[in-house]
């Protein structure tokens, strides 16, 4: 076999370096410059795009759910945190419950993920460890709740008021969720058309960097 050229050696090294940081930069923690639109999210995000495609293949869960789901949770900020609970308007030290990060999980709801995956490492300011634990929660709300895995008013009912909540019927009386629900399902819609119009360019860009 003949061996590589040094420039087409060099060639290679410089493309693979490129990929390398431009994925690097793709994982960095920080709000997508137009949140609004998931082509421009997961063009930005290539990490993000894996991720969710992932996710979407091993649970069903559409990439447009897991967004805007994350959306309304967190606004895409990693390390989101409730209010801290106050007392005659002074902020005090512990906050009004332990959601954090991108899908606003529960510690306790989160050891029960880790549990049950057996990943004792994953995080909740990750976005991958998110998507999985949105794929992972939604799952059982479609096995248990039989909610379809595209009905994203539902799914988000049964995320904020828990299984048990949701089959309860507890939301009936949350006027206030219940819309935000809608925004949701809003929002879901939108990403899907977005990603209708994309889904073969994101998936094609990745072996941009070898041609």
């Amino acid at each position: 076999m003949r061996r590589l050229s040094s420039a087409l050696r060099k060639g290679i090294a410089h493309k693979a370096s490129v990929a390398l940081l431009f994925f690097l930069a793709s994982c960095a923690p920080g709000i997508p410059d137009n949140p609004d639109n998931a082509c421009d999210i997961f063009k930005e995000k290539r990490s993000w795009y894996l991720s969710s495609f992932d996710i979407e293949k091993k649970y069903g869960l559409p990439m447009q759910v897991q967004l805007a789901i994350i959306r309304q949770e967190s606004s895409y900020v990693h390390d989101a945190k409730t209010p801290r609970k106050t007392f005659l308007g002074i902020p005090l030290w512990w906050r009004q419950s332990t959601a954090y990060g991108y899908v606003q999980a529960l510690d306790g709801t989160w050891r029960d993920f880790q549990k049950a995956t057996g990943d004792s490492s994953a995080r909740r300011d990750n976005y991958d460890d998110s998507v999985k634990f949105l794929g992972w929660y939604n799952d059982i709300s479609f096995n248990r709740l039989k909610i379809r895995k595209n009905d994203a008013y539902n799914l988000y009912l049964a995320y904020h008021e828990g299984h048990g909540g949701w089959k309860r019927k507890t939301y009936l009386k949350k006027k206030w969720l219940m819309k935000v629900a809608k925004k949701v399902q809003r929002n879901s819609l939108i990403y899907g058309k977005q990603l209708s119009r994309c889904r073969k360019s994101l998936k094609s860009s990745w072996w941009a960097f070898w041609e």
